[in-house]
């Protein structure tokens, strides 16, 4: 729910308006509180408390199962991400080919740590432990793209591709 600035009532989102229709999709279903927490996760692209106390709601799960649930899955965001997903491969190949100045020289120009998201919501930076692209290393993806052999002085060019 969100508070109209005018009125000062609450009102509903159409984010709102399509949890419900997930909830009511789901609510007679065993196990279903998967499938809920990442349909909410895409509907807004994280989840927030008050979503999480919502679905624990209509779905009659104690809260602290669903926080717990949230918690234990690395794919469930409790924090707000950016557009655009920048994973950095730091295994054995991409390590031995440099791939922890690459890490460095991201959290630079981003001004992030690792997990971190650039105040304007654009990047999320994230190490995993291997792409699968060892070939190619050192390597990041954004999103569904990969970039290989990479050097620290085309990151900026790369960066700039993704708005």
């Amino acid at each position: 729910m969100a508070i109209c600035k005018c009125t000062g009532e609450q009102v509903e989102s159409p984010q709102d308006v399509q949890l419900m229709e997930l909830l009511e999709h789901y609510r007679e279903y065993d196990g279903a509180l998967i499938p809920v927490l990442q349909g909410a996760q895409d509907i807004y692209g994280y989840l927030p408390g008050e979503v999480l106390e919502t679905i624990s709601k209509e779905l009659k799960i104690p809260f602290s199962e669903v926080f717990g649930v949230v918690t234990f899955y690395s794919q469930f965001h409790l924090k707000p991400r950016g557009r655009n997903i920048i994973r950095v491969c730091l295994g054995t190949a991409c390590h031995v080919r440099g791939g922890s100045k690459i890490f460095e020289g991201l959290k630079e120009i981003l001004g992030v740590d690792n997990g971190g998201t650039t105040e304007d919501l654009r990047f999320t930076l994230e190490s995993v432990a291997c792409i699968g692209a060892c070939g190619l290393a050192p390597v990041i993806m954004i999103n569904d793209d990969t970039h290989g052999r990479l050097t620290n002085d085309g990151l900026d060019k790369i960066l700039e591709q993704y708005e």
